[in-house]
């Protein structure tokens, strides 16, 4: 491990280097980051990001390399393809590095990082881990009880229902809305005083109320990305923001509901004009007496047919004030089946909504909903008057935990998709031996398992950093990395399917699918690169 550590080490230094160049040639003299500056690097930022992505993994992995042989070859193994991936970040392109030269272009790093992309290395673990599995990231005694609950539930429950639902595109079953309710799930994210289990801490969820959401959702995602959207994020999205919004009439309006699983819960953001954009959106809330008039339209709102609360972001104020214009409401409504829906509110106006035809993630449905002169009581407003203009932030803290339960689902159907690979390339023989014997297979097999295990580790390190108070900027990071990894993984699954791969008769096919939403929602992957990764990357760098 001495020299995994070293190239790790190494790797920072350089990507510390081009934060510290593209902070100094982006920041205003009055020491904040400007925005025209740093749009005039976006190619460069986007890499960098990406970079730091890939070095704060690698970084996380470090302690679980220590635990095992296989660990530590799959560390060295992912060290090797993290070093590999910013060298040809720079290749050409020093100078915007502020690069003079590279590290392990010479001596013992050289030989070292020889060593860690070797094929002679990367088809042991390839052979190992089709043979003896992938283990997880180890976590206390009593989650990795859970995991194994949370395992066979998603085997037995889950996964039989899966392909009806994707190829049907039907909405989720209600038998597993009661089986979700029952486990517990939507109050994984609720404090206990509201009937959730969250025992709270410095960011409201203590670590292991944060690690346990995690394991919920890598497992039940492992069963179907489709059937696993739900249970806990959006709870968890609208707790946050109501606790956070900080009035308790409002908590115990709605969260005991939401955490026995008597309320379902959607979020409705984004506009058809803009996605990323917060700051700009246009649907207005405008006071009438203890009312709020809602109109305009928003688009990819998922499980809002089904939904009995929604979680709207309108604007306040003027469209001049940007996202300092925007607040949060919760809208109350009847659940309905299907693709398509109106509501006649109850104090006037009304609710259209159709569904958006997906080439994935089905079950939940996202919709496009109009809101013609919709009524909305006053007290609907989340924080109360305080929170009026006060939305984009009591929406992002929201969506800082969102990001990396999004995370989370990259890693369950990354595993879902190794583990389809492995058992395929054991099974199927090709021009007289098994798939799994020849190298390129192993070698295929080995990055799957450290992409995952990678990810898997840094996500688990940033919801301790996030239950320490911090971590807003690291789970936009592991999102994006988890992200942008699945569909390789998913795709590598597909292919060592060969035909196969295409048929829908195999979840592999699924799988590819479903990954492919990933890098688009809880922030387009580039957005998130460029306005929320570099952005942040440059405002921490020194000064």
């Amino acid at each position: 491990m001495e020299h995994t550590r070293a190239l790790i080490a190494a790797a920072r230094a350089v990507v510390d280097q081009g934060i510290l160049r593209l902070a100094n040639d982006c920041r205003g003299t009055d020491g904040r980051v400007d925005l025209a500056a740093l749009d005039r690097e976006q190619a460069y930022a986007y890499d960098l990001a990406a970079a730091a992505c890939l070095v704060g993994a690698a970084e996380a992995m470090l302690p679980w390399g220590d635990s095992g042989p296989l660990q530590e070859m799959l560390t060295a193994a992912f060290t090797g393809h993290v070093v590999a991936e910013i060298g040809a970040m720079l290749q050409g392109r020093e100078r915007h590095w502020s690069a003079t030269g590279l590290p392990w272009h010479s001596g013992e790093l050289a030989e070292a990082l020889a060593r860690a992309r070797s094929p002679q290395l990367l088809s042991a673990v390839g052979e190992q881990v089709a043979t003896v599995g992938l283990p997880s990231v180890p976590l206390p005694e009593e989650l990795d009880l859970a995991r194994r609950v949370f395992r066979d539930f998603a085997t037995t429950k889950v996964a039989p229902l899966a392909e009806e639902v994707h190829s049907r595109d039907t909405d989720i079953p209600e038998e597993i809305i009661r089986e979700f309710s029952r486990l517990g799930l939507f109050g994984m994210g609720i404090p206990a005083e509201y009937g959730g289990s969250a025992s709270g801490g410095p960011s409201g969820y203590s670590e292991d109320d944060l690690l346990a959401m995690l394991v919920a959702t890598e497992e039940i995602t492992r069963g179907s990305m489709g059937l696993a959207g739900p249970f806990i994020t959006r709870p968890e999205i609208l707790a946050t923001a109501v606790l956070t919004g900080g009035v308790k009439e409002q908590a115990a309006r709605w969260l005991p509901g939401v955490a026995a699983g008597d309320l379902m819960v959607a979020v409705a953001v984004t506009e058809p004009d803009y996605g990323s954009d917060v700051a700009n959106l246009t649907v207005r809330a405008t006071r009438d007496g203890d009312y709020y008039r809602i109109s305009g339209v928003k688009t990819w709102s998922t499980f809002s047919g089904r939904a009995d609360l929604l979680l709207l972001l309108a604007r306040t104020g003027t469209r001049e004030d940007k996202h300092r214009g925007l607040s949060l409401f919760v809208i109350e409504k009847p659940p309905f089946p299907g693709h398509s829906w109106s509501y006649e509110g109850e104090h006037g106006g009304r609710i259209e909504a159709r569904a958006i035809r997906t080439i994935g993630y089905r079950g939940m449905h996202s919709f496009e909903i109009s809101f013609e002169d919709f009524v909305v009581p006053a007290a609907n407003l989340i924080g109360g008057e305080a929170g009026l203009g006060k939305g984009f932030y009591l929406q992002m803290k929201a969506f800082a935990n969102g990001r990396m339960q999004t995370a989370a689902r990259a890693v369950g159907l990354m595993r879902a998709a190794f583990e389809a690979a492995a058992g395929y390339a054991r099974e199927r023989h090709v021009f007289g031996a098994a798939l799994a014997d020849y190298q390129l297979t192993k070698v295929k097999l080995a990055r799957m398992a450290f992409l995952l295990a990678g990810c898997q580790a840094y996500t688990y390190a940033c919801a301790r950093l996030i239950a320490s108070g911090g971590g807003q900027l690291e789970a936009s990071m592991v999102k994006s990395l988890s992200c942008r990894a699945a569909e390789w993984v998913t795709r590598e699954a597909q292919q060592m399917h060969g035909g196969y791969g295409y048929a829908e008769e195999y979840p592999v096919s699924r799988f590819f699918l479903d990954a492919r939403v990933l890098s688009l929602f809880e922030g387009a992957d580039e957005t998130l690169a460029l306005r929320v990764i570099a952005r942040g990357l440059v405002d921490n760098a020194p000064r």
